[in-house]
Parts: structure tokens; C-alpha cells; sequence
């Protein structure tokens, strides 16, 4: 009789939990232990085009970041593309839709070991066209492992709301990550979480504190998600923005506002604080902090002296026809993923999963 491939299914109990980071540093410190790895995405929202077909970002990263063998197309099999849902109801598709899933799993799981399996938000999601995280587990004949973010109390009743689908639809919870922890709250949630869990028959497999790497975009990333075109410094589009600061002040007192990695939002007829970000990004020492870039509202030029030196300097410019207030709210509403040549963050990523995840406790429940 053929040996049946060990799964998990990754689930959370909101968006933005983390379950791609958790993805992807699974399957790399499993292929530390195993010879086959396979990963599929039944279900994707954000979806690339590639080679022509609707191929979810994640399954494309972590194809490209681990390495996998095998069909792109397997890994993301369904892509709910805009219209989709409106589309279902009206035609509903459920047996093809169903079978298109478990036929890219069974392609995914020839001959692996292990696969994981990366849901699409919490456990309810898909329910619009009968395809939610919780049937997909059940389909799939999967354990679920659950992520929620930070804090004590909300993260149990989410985790428990959650499960109590789950387990509805018969599908067992193999323990919980909690996410996103703020350090100095760590040892305190990770008491609480881990002893208000066991209460309710739940393990926890780790708890990971908050890392501002994996959260924080870089210029590049900016401008590829709200469309604005680079002016200058196009060299740099890797610098990270670890916080983000409106021109609306006098240049001397936003210095005292200027973070390490911080993007300077303004006109671009303010010359006076473009030259203040410009001088940050060139003359920054141990005793002062470095912008990451700047962001101009309003389609405005700078004056063609300006823009001169801005060239000279190599400091990263973005152009936005948009008002400051929507530039600033779009970058705060900004929903920041790995990308493929982001390898600081996916090994930040790896690092995190090999030491706060109990791997062997997970491997233990997958049996």
C-alpha cells in the first residue's frame, strides 16, 4: 500500500495574518528534512499572469524562493479573478470547480513527502462559492493550522470562532501560531495565548513576536502597487520605508520627525522640504537618519535646478498626480507581500519559522 503524503493546511483567521511568511519558511525547513516538498494554493486572490495563465503571487514566490519541481499551474489551480463571484452565483460550477482542485493536488503530491497547503483568509472564506477554506481542508483530507495576530484575548475568540467551523465541517485543528506579537508583550501573550488555548483542547505551535522587516515595503514596492512612476533615483527602488512622513511643516521641524528609512510625502513645489529629505539622504551620519525617499503629490515638478540635483544625488523620487492626503492613506492601506527578489525578507522569514515554530510538534500532529 503506498504511503499517504503527510499535509497541512495553513489558514488564519483574518487577512494579512502572515500565512504566506509562515508558507514559505515551512517548506524550507522541511526541505532541510525531507527529500520532496510540494505546495499548492487551491484557492488565489491576487493573482500574475504568467505564461499566460492566472497564477497566483504566492505560489509563483515560492516556486521561485524554494525552488519546487513542478507545474505552476497545479500549485494555484483556481484564480478568483474580479467578477468571479457574481459569475458562481449566477452559474454555479461547484463539481468543476471541486475537481479542479483535487486534480492539482494529486499532481502536486506525486511522490512528496509533505505538502503544504496555503488557504486564503479564515475559515469562512470561499463559502460565497461553496469552496471555503474549511471545505477545501476537508476535500483535501488536511489538518489545519491556524494563524492569528498579536494579543491575548482576541486572537482566542477568533481562533475559537474559527475552529468551531473547522471542526463543523470535520476537519482537525493541529494546533495555532499566534503572529505579530509586540516584543515587549511577548513573554506575557505567549503565558496567556498558550495556557487559554490549552483550556479549550488547543495546542499552540508557536508564537512569533512582530517583525517590522516583513511589514515594512520598499520604494520599489510603492510604486509598483500605487502605479506612480519613478523621476529619480531608480538605483535605490530597494530602500525600505520604515515610516512614512507628511511635508506639511517647516524643513527644520520635520527633521526632528525624520526616522531612519522614512518617505518624505510632499509637493512638488516644496523645495524647501525636497532639499531637506535630499540633504538627510546624502549626508547622513550615526547622528542622523537616513530618508529612504520622496514621494511627489499633485503631478508637480520641482524647478529644473532642483530636479538637477535631485538627479546628482541619487536619492529616490516618485511622481503621484494624487493629493497628499490619498498618497498618504493609499501607503497606509498597503497590503506588503514577499516578493521574489525580496531574499532579506524571505530569509527573515525562515530564520523567524526555525525559531519559534515547534516543527517537530507540527510533524508529530501530521502523522
Amino acid at each position: 500500500m503506498a504511503k499517504k503524503t503527510k499535509r497541512i493546511f495553513i489558514a488564519a483567521t483574518r487577512q494579512n495574518d502572515g500565512k504566506t511568511t509562515v508558507s514559505l519558511g515551512l517548506i524550507a525547513v522541511l526541505q532541510k528534512r525531507h527529500d520532496a516538498i510540494g505546495f499548492i494554493k487551491p484557492i488565489g486572490q491576487r493573482y500574475l499572469i504568467e505564461n499566460g495563465l492566472k497564477v497566483d503571487e504566492d505560489s509563483i514566490l515560492i516556486e521561485a524562493l524554494c525552488n519546487l519541481q513542478g507545474s505552476l499551474k497545479d500549485m494555484s489551480p483556481i484564480a478568483v479573478e474580479k467578477g468571479f463571484t457574481e459569475q458562481y452565483i449566477l452559474r454555479p460550477r461547484k463539481t468543476a470547480l471541486r475537481k479542479k482542485i483535487k486534480v492539482a493536488f494529486k499532481n502536486v503530491s506525486q511522490a512528496k513527502d509533505v505538502v503544504v497547503i496555503e488557504g486564503t483568509g479564515h475559515a469562512g472564506v470561499g463559502s460565497c462559492f461553496d469552496l471555503s477554506n474549511a471545505l477545501v481542508a476537508k476535500m483535501l483530507d488536511s489538518k489545519v493550522v491556524l494563524i492569528a495576530s498579536g494579543g491575548i484575548g482576541r486572537p482566542i475568540d477568533e481562533i475559537l470562532l474559527n475552529a468551531a467551523l473547522f471542526e463543523k465541517k470535520g476537519v482537525e485543528i493541529a494546533g495555532v501560531i499566534i503572529n505579530k506579537v509586540i516584543k515587549e508583550k511577548y513573554s506575557k501573550v505567549n503565558k496567556l495565548v498558550r495556557k487559554g488555548l490549552k483550556r479549550n483542547g488547543i495546542d499552540v505551535i508557536g508564537i512569533m513576536p512582530f517583525q517590522k522587516t516583513l511589514s515594512s515595503p520598499t520604494i520599489g514596492e510603492i510604486s509598483e502597487e500605487l502605479k506612480v512612476d519613478f523621476i529619480h533615483g531608480r538605483m535605490n527602488a530597494h530602500n525600505v520605508v520604515n515610516n512614512v512622513l507628511v511635508g506639511a511643516m517647516k524643513p527644520h521641524e520635520a527633521w526632528n520627525y525624520v526616522e531612519e528609512g522614512s518617505l518624505i510625502i510632499t509637493s512638488g513645489d516644496r523645495e524647501d522640504m525636497i532639499l531637506m529629505a535630499m540633504s538627510s539622504f546624502l549626508l547622513h551620519s550615526k547622528a542622523t537618519s537616513r530618508v529612504a525617499g520622496i514621494l511627489l503629490t499633485g503631478g508637480i515638478t520641482p524647478h529644473k535646478s532642483i530636479n538637477a540635483l535631485i538627479e546628482k544625488s541619487g536619492v529616490p523620487v516618485l511622481m503621484s498626480q494624487d493629493d497628499t492626503y490619498k498618497v498618504a492613506s493609499n501607503i497606509h492601506d498597503l497590503v506588503v507581500k514577499i516578493k521574489p527578489s525580496d531574499t532579506v525578507k524571505a530569509e527573515t522569514a525562515i530564520k523567524m519559522v526555525e525559531k519559534y515554530i515547534d516543527i517537530d510538534l507540527l510533524i508529530k500532529k501530521m502523522a
